[in-house]
C-alpha cells in the first residue's frame, strides 16, 4: 500500500506540472496569428520550421527575420521567425511564443534560403547555419540608427580603363554597370593591383545601384582592399565585416548591411552570408585559401556559399587570385564562368624572373655559403644581388626554430622518452622538447645507434632567420610567422623572412624571393599538394618586382617538378587544366563528390548500413585515422573513416540521403558521426 500510494503522488506531481507549463488561452495577434520558427535545436531530425501562436501583445514586434523566444522541448530556447502566416497545419493548440527578443529584422529572406541550401548541400542543419550567418545580438549597438552611405557617382569609365589590360575586362566591367551579371575566373597579374581592381569591379555595379559582397582570406587582405575601395569610391560607402572585429563592431557593421544603409561588403569567410540588399556582385580572391574552409560544422566552403548565392540572387561573380584551382578551372571549362586573363605582353611586362635552383645534400655539402645559410650558390648570389637594390623576401614553410630532430648519425628521427613524441628544437639555447607532452630530454641518445648527436632536417622561420643573419651580418633581418605577420616592409635594403600567408608586401616590390624547401610543400600525400604548394609560390613570387626593374624569383627545388615549371612559364592556367584532366580521369573532385564518415567501428558500421546510396556510388574504407597527439588520447575509442564517392551529378543525392542518416540517428538518440561533405584536405 505505500508503494501504490506513492505512486498516485507521483502521477498527481507530474498532472500538476503538465497543467503548470501548458500554454494558458492568449489573445491571438489580429493578422497572421501563426509564427513559423527555426529553433536554435541543433538535432538533424528537428531541422524544420515549427509553429508558434503570436499574442496580440507581440504583433508590432514579430516579423519574418526577428529573434524569438519560444518553449521547445521544456525548454525556453532562440529562434528565427521565418515567416508569419494565417493559419496552421497543426491540429492541436500551438504554444504561444514567449517573447520578442527584438524587433529588428536580422535574417534576411535571401540568406534564409541560403541556410536551407546550405545545409542541404553540406548534409547540416539550418540552426549550425545561421549560427555562422547571423551575429550575436548586441543590445546596445542595436538601438543606435545606422548612418546611410554618402550618394556617389561612381566613374564606370575608370572601372572599364582598371581592366582593359584582360581580354574581356574591359567588357566585364561595363557589363556590371549595365546591370548585368558576369561570371569570371580571373587570373590576376603580379604586383599589387589586385584590391584596385576589385575595387573598380564593385564601383561599376554600384553604378548600377546594387550592391557587393567580397570576401578574401584574412586580415591583411581585408586592410589591402579596406584602403583601395576607400579610395575608389569614397569613405563611408563600404563596411568591412570580419569575425574578429569584436562583437560590437561585428554587429554594427551587419546592422548596417542589414538595414541597407551600406550596400558594399569586404571579409572574411564571416562575410558570406552578409545580407546585402539588391546584390549585383560576389567576389573571391584566392579561392584556393584553405582559410575559406570552415572548421565548424558543416564545414560549408566559402567559395561554394557565393556560388550558391549567385545563382539564387542571379549576381555577377568574380573568383580571382595570382593562382587558379581546379574547382575554378571546372567553372570555365563548363561553361558557366568566361574567364580574364592579361594580356601577354602586360603579363610579361608585370611578372618576374622565375628561375630554379637545385638542393641536393651533396650540392650544400660541397657549397661553403650553403652550410652557412642552407642555401645553393645560385641563391645566394641572387640574395647577395638583390640587397643591392631593396627588400628580400625568403619564404619557407614551417613555423618555429627546428621543427623536428633526429640522430645525426643515422637519421632515425628523434622521440621523446615519455610518450614517444616527436622531438623540436624551439630557441637555439634550448634543450629538445616534445611536441606532444612538452617534456625536456637533457641527454637524449638514439634507440638505434646510441648517437647523441642531433640534426635538424625541417627547419622553421627562427632558424632559418639565424642562419641568414649570420650569412649577411650587416642586413637587417625581420620574420612574418603565426601572430606576428607583418603587413608591409619598406623599401630599403633587408631579408624577410617568412611563411606562407604571412608574406608582408613591400611598398615597390622585392628585389628578389627565395622559396625555400620546395619539397617540403610536396611532401604531403593529399589531394591538393601539388596545387595547394603552387598557390603559395604564385603568392610569393607575385610579391617581387617585374623582371624589366631587376624582380627575381628563385626556387630552390627540383627543377622538373611540374608545379616549379608552372611558375616558371607563369601559367596557372595551364597547370589547372592539366590538373583537372587529371582528376577527372581518375574521377575525383571537382568531376565527382566526396563525403566522408568518421567515428568509432561500431558507430561508423551503423551509419553507413541505413543509407540509401545513389547509383554509381563507391564507399572506399573503412581505414584509421591518422591523429598525432599526446598518448593520452589514445584512451578515446578508435576513430575510423569511411570515403563515399558518386559522379558529380548524384552530389545532390548524396547530401540528401546523409541528411536521412543524420535525422534517424538523432531521433534514436544514437552517438553521432562526423560527416564533411567535399572536404578540403583529402590525406
Amino acid at each position: 500500500m505505500p508503494e501504490l500510494a506513492r505512486a498516485r503522488a507521483r502521477a498527481a506531481k507530474q498532472q500538476a506540472a503538465r497543467k503548470a507549463t501548458a500554454p494558458l488561452p492568449v489573445d491571438p495577434a489580429p493578422e497572421l496569428p501563426v509564427a513559423r520558427v527555426l529553433v536554435d535545436v541543433p538535432l538533424a531530425h528537428l531541422d524544420r520550421p515549427f509553429d508558434y501562436l503570436v499574442p496580440a501583445k507581440l504583433h508590432a514586434s514579430v516579423a519574418a527575420g526577428t529573434r524569438v523566444k519560444v518553449r521547445f522541448a521544456g525548454q525556453d530556447v532562440d529562434g528565427f521567425v521565418v515567416e508569419r502566416v494565417a493559419s496552421s497545419a497543426h491540429e492541436g493548440r500551438l504554444m504561444p511564443l514567449r517573447r520578442a527578443v527584438s524587433a529588428e529584422p536580422v535574417l534576411s529572406p535571401a540568406v534564409a534560403r541560403l541556410s536551407e541550401l546550405v545545409a542541404a548541400r553540406y548534409a547540416g542543419t539550418r540552426s549550425d547555419v545561421l549560427r555562422l550567418a547571423v551575429p550575436s545580438r548586441h543590445a546596445t549597438t542595436e538601438k543606435q540608427a545606422s548612418v546611410p552611405a554618402p550618394a556617389a557617382d561612381p566613374d564606370t569609365g575608370a572601372a572599364e580603363a582598371a581592366w582593359s589590360g584582360y581580354d574581356g575586362g574591359a567588357a566585364f566591367a561595363r557589363r556590371l554597370a549595365d546591370g548585368g551579371s558576369p561570371r569570371a575566373v580571373w587570373s590576376a597579374t603580379p604586383g599589387h593591383s589586385w584590391p584596385a581592381l576589385i575595387a573598380h569591379a564593385a564601383a561599376a555595379t554600384y553604378a548600377s545601384g546594387r550592391g557587393s559582397l567580397i570576401c578574401v582570406p584574412d586580415h591583411k587582405d581585408v586592410a589591402r582592399l579596406d584602403a583601395a575601395l576607400t579610395e575608389v569610391l569614397g569613405a563611408g560607402r563600404h563596411v568591412v565585416l570580419t569575425a574578429d572585429s569584436g562583437p560590437a563592431q561585428r554587429y554594427r557593421s551587419f546592422l548596417a548591411v542589414s538595414r541597407g544603409a551600406v550596400r558594399i561588403v569586404v571579409g572574411t569567410r564571416a562575410a558570406a552570408f552578409a545580407p546585402v540588399h539588391d546584390l549585383g556582385l560576389v567576389a573571391l580572391w584566392d579561392d584556393g585559401d584553405d582559410l575559406y574552409a570552415e572548421p565548424r560544422a558543416p564545414y560549408p566552403h566559402t567559395r561554394e556559399v557565393l556560388l550558391t548565392r549567385a545563382h539564387e540572387e542571379s549576381t555577377g561573380v568574380l573568383l580571382g587570385g595570382f593562382a587558379r584551382t581546379v574547382e575554378a578551372e571546372y567553372l570555365v571549362r563548363t561553361g558557366w564562368a568566361e574567364t580574364l586573363q592579361p594580356e601577354r605582353s602586360a603579363l610579361r611586362a608585370a611578372a618576374p624572373q622565375v628561375s630554379i635552383t637545385g638542393a641536393t645534400d651533396k650540392e650544400l655539402e660541397r657549397d661553403p655559403h650553403a652550410r652557412t645559410a642552407r642555401l645553393p650558390r645560385t641563391a645566394y648570389d641572387a640574395i647577395r644581388d638583390g640587397l643591392t637594390r631593396g627588400p628580400v623576401l625568403l619564404q619557407t614553410p614551417r613555423q618555429g626554430y627546428a621543427t623536428s630532430l633526429a640522430c645525426d648519425t643515422c637519421r632515425t628521427p628523434a622521440r621523446c622518452a615519455v610518450c614517444t613524441g616527436p622531438l623540436r628544437q624551439t630557441a637555439a639555447h634550448q634543450p629538445p622538447s616534445c611536441r606532444w607532452c612538452g617534456a625536456e630530454d637533457h641527454a637524449w641518445a638514439c634507440a638505434v645507434c646510441g648517437g647523441r648527436g642531433l640534426r635538424a632536417p625541417v627547419l622553421g622561420d627562427q632558424r632559418t632567420a639565424e642562419e641568414i643573419g649570420r650569412a649577411f651580418p650587416s642586413v637587417p633581418v625581420r620574420t612574418s610567422a603565426g601572430d606576428r605577420v607583418l603587413a608591409t616592409v619598406e623599401d630599403r635594403p633587408s631579408l624577410v623572412v617568412a611563411t606562407p600567408g604571412a608574406e608582408p608586401v613591400a611598398e615597390a616590390g622585392y628585389a628578389c624571393v627565395v622559396l625555400l624547401d620546395t619539397w617540403l610543400m610536396l611532401g604531403r600525400t593529399d589531394l591538393r599538394t601539388v596545387e595547394e604548394a603552387l598557390r603559395r609560390w604564385f603568392a610569393a613570387a607575385a610579391l617581387a618586382r617585374p623582371a624589366g626593374e631587376g624582380g627575381r624569383v628563385v626556387a630552390v627545388g627540383e627543377p622538373s617538378e611540374p608545379g616549379l615549371q608552372a611558375l616558371v612559364r607563369w601559367d596557372p592556367t595551364g597547370f589547372a587544366g592539366r590538373e583537372l584532366e587529371d582528376r577527372q580521369s581518375a574521377h575525383l573532385p571537382p568531376a565527382s563528390r566526396l563525403a566522408t564518415l568518421t567515428g568509432p567501428e561500431a558507430d561508423l558500421a551503423s551509419a553507413v548500413e541505413v543509407l540509401a546510396l545513389p547509383p554509381g556510388a563507391e564507399v572506399l574504407g573503412p581505414v584509421p585515422v591518422v591523429v598525432t597527439g599526446p598518448v593520452a588520447d589514445a584512451e578515446a575509442p578508435a576513430q575510423l573513416r569511411v570515403v563515399i564517392r558518386v559522379p558529380r551529378a548524384a552530389g545532390a543525392a548524396l547530401s540528401r540521403t546523409l541528411v536521412e542518416m543524420q535525422g534517424v540517428r538523432s531521433a534514436r538518440k544514437l552517438p553521432p558521426v562526423r560527416v564533411q561533405v567535399d572536404p578540403v584536405g583529402l590525406e
